[in-house]
């Protein structure tokens, strides 16, 4: 039965994807080398440790909304989960290094988008829990399918300036909200009526009616 080993080596942004995208730099590594592997049908699930790093008053306040008031974190600061991620890892024998794309996304209702945009700087401790399929030949020579253990995973510091850094190349100085179609035509027609040329102005406006202060 083939055994297999993951570490995330570093990440970067991918700059040619149609959506946001990092690539992880995932070293695989064989410890039955004896038994070369063919193929991987590799799947991971990535998730936020956030109780593995220190944070800032002013972080504290931003990330109120997922974790509460900070005298509660103790029992607030769970485990979050990312977002899944694969890819195919071709034929080996003892050590092989693949580029996992993972997939990102800028939409406020996430958990994960409100803690990244919560940080100032720093890391985000990450886990990365891996399944799937590896496909090896036995000593007859004849095609194999064993299943990656659930127990298989890799821990990872991800920089929050590599999130910025995509976010910006992707939505450069905007952010994306996600509204109701209710919500969305009562804005539209409050735009319309003062004749604001943009949406800034015309939420600018209403903060402005509220007294609202960030």
């Amino acid at each position: 039965m083939v055994d297999l080993d993951f570490a995330v080596e570093g990440a970067e942004v991918e700059p040619h994807a149609a959506a946001p995208l990092l690539r992880f730099a995932l070293r695989v590594t064989n410890r039955t080398p004896a038994i070369s592997v063919e193929n991987v049908d590799l799947r991971c699930q990535i998730r936020i440790e956030p109780a593995r790093r220190p944070y800032a008053a002013n972080e504290a306040d931003r990330l109120s909304e997922l974790f509460g008031a900070r005298e509660r974190w103790g029992d607030t600061l769970k485990s979050l989960l990312w977002t899944h991620a694969a890819v195919a890892v071709p034929r080996f024998a003892s050590e092989i290094r693949v580029d996992l794309p993972v997939p990102c996304s800028y939409d406020f209702n996430i958990a994960a988008t409100k803690y990244f945009h919560g940080l100032a700087s720093g890391t985000v401790p990450l886990a990365l829990l891996f399944s799937g399929s590896v496909f090896y030949r036995d000593e007859e020579d004849r095609l194999q399918i064993g299943q990656i253990a659930w127990s298989k995973e890799a821990g990872h510091r991800l920089p929050v300036a590599v999130w910025r850094a995509m976010m910006d190349r992707y939505y450069p100085g905007v952010v994306w909200l996600d509204l109701g179609d209710d919500v969305f035509e009562r804005l539209y027609a409050f735009r319309r009526r003062h004749g604001f040329a943009t949406w800034d102005r015309t939420l600018e406006a209403l903060l402005a009616d509220a007294a609202v202060k960030p």
